[in-house]
């Protein structure tokens, strides 16, 4: 009756309950409560303003999260590029009349919360470009109209995003469409002379650059040149990740973090703080749920019988991993310091929305994967 009823398009509302992936939901809540410790460590061992906000933050988002995974995935293909547009409408407004905060112009001000579509838009590009490649015979991805548009639909938003400054989250919206262009079927001649001619233009790159993006480069390879300046922030992350050792200083203990060595830890650099205090077992358990995550994610996809679910699925996926990489590799050092938050465990409203709205379309396509789209 299930299987009828799910291929005839058919759900009741026990269906639907019943097609939930609860190892997701089971997934994102253990994240949810390893970022409720770590905030309330960075808060000195008290229920603080970061913990209090971060912890309301994900209950309002988490019942968004279930509400919007009873969308129906028709709904999402249908508005997706109306979606894009929002966002990037919001972006030009954010060019204009947006709020600054630390010499940055990213955020708009809508008296009850500051939204930041930059992180918006890293939804807005998969969902769009997985909507523009649907249903595209894998010949016509290679057509040169096919690759143009992708591309100037990736673009405009990074350009925008670019003139806040912030290249941290324009690269990642970057490497989300590029994913999903990949995904789609892209001959991979494209993505090799792409590189080339990045690292041919790379000298007139960085010389647009601003100059405290050049800083960061500088750092990035020497942070010993200016340790008590632009390389205090990455060599106290390094030496905070080192002692915490194998298994940790525990919890409440971490004394790089407590004794205020570390700042802005309850952001991007969240990662440093719960490696001080549970060490690298506790790194591993946290490698390990966000394997699984992105397994599930990835599981979903293949499930799907719609072009347009798989290719959301697994973009979403892409980008999952790539954020996580490049905050971890950033607070390591292995990359230089760009804005990238831990999903779900650093502390920011923008990203929490944008992460939990992710998580919905992934759990819609996963409720309603016997739907087709056109």
């Amino acid at each position: 009756m299930l299987r009828q009823r799910l291929y005839t398009s058919q759900y009741s509302f026990f269906d639907k309950l019943k097609s939930i992936d609860y190892f997701l939901v089971f997934l994102i809540l253990i994240l949810a409560a390893i970022s409720f410790m770590v905030m309330y460590s960075t808060d000195g061992g008290k229920i603080a303003y970061h913990t209090k906000n971060h912890i309301i933050r994900f209950s309002v988002f988490f019942v968004l999260f279930l509400f919007l995974s009873f969308v129906r995935i028709r709904f999402w293909f249908s508005s997706s590029y109306i979606f894009y547009l929002i966002i990037l409408a919001m972006l030009v407004i954010v060019f204009y009349f947006g709020v600054t905060a630390s010499g940055s112009q990213r955020w708009i001000n809508l008296y009850f919360i500051n939204i930041q579509p930059s992180e918006l838009m890293k939804i807005a590009i998969i969902i769009c470009l997985a909507r523009y490649y649907h249903r595209m015979q894998s010949a016509d991805v290679q057509n040169f109209k096919n690759i143009l548009l992708p591309l100037v639909l990736l673009t405009i938003p990074c350009i925008f995003v670019v003139a806040q400054p912030d290249l941290g989250t324009a690269i990642l919206i970057a490497i989300s469409g590029i994913f999903v262009m990949w995904i789609a079927g892209l001959n991979i001649k494209y993505f090799v002379y792409t590189g080339i001619m990045f690292l041919v233009s790379a000298p007139f790159v960085i010389s647009l650059l601003k100059p405290y993006q050049k800083l960061r480069i500088l750092t990035f390879f020497n942070p010993e040149r200016d340790p008590l300046g632009a390389g205090y922030q990455i060599i106290q992350s390094k030496i905070a990740i080192g002692s915490g050792g194998f298994f940790g200083k525990g919890f409440l203990k971490g004394t790089q973090s407590y004794l205020e060595f570390l700042p802005e830890k309850h952001t991007d650099f969240i990662f440093t703080l719960y490696a001080e205090e549970f060490g690298f077992i506790g790194c591993l358990f946290l490698l390990l749920i966000y394997i699984l995550l992105i397994y599930r994610i990835v599981r979903i996809g293949f499930l799907s019988r719609s072009f347009f679910a798989k290719l959301y699925c697994f973009g979403f996926s892409a980008a999952i991993f790539a954020y996580i990489f490049v905050n971890m590799s950033m607070v390591l050092g292995i990359v230089p310091i760009v804005g990238s938050p831990l999903p779900i465990l650093s502390y920011g409203g923008s990203s929490m929305m944008t992460i939990m709205t992710g998580f919905a379309i992934v759990m819609s396509c996963k409720i309603y994967n016997k739907d087709q789209v056109s």
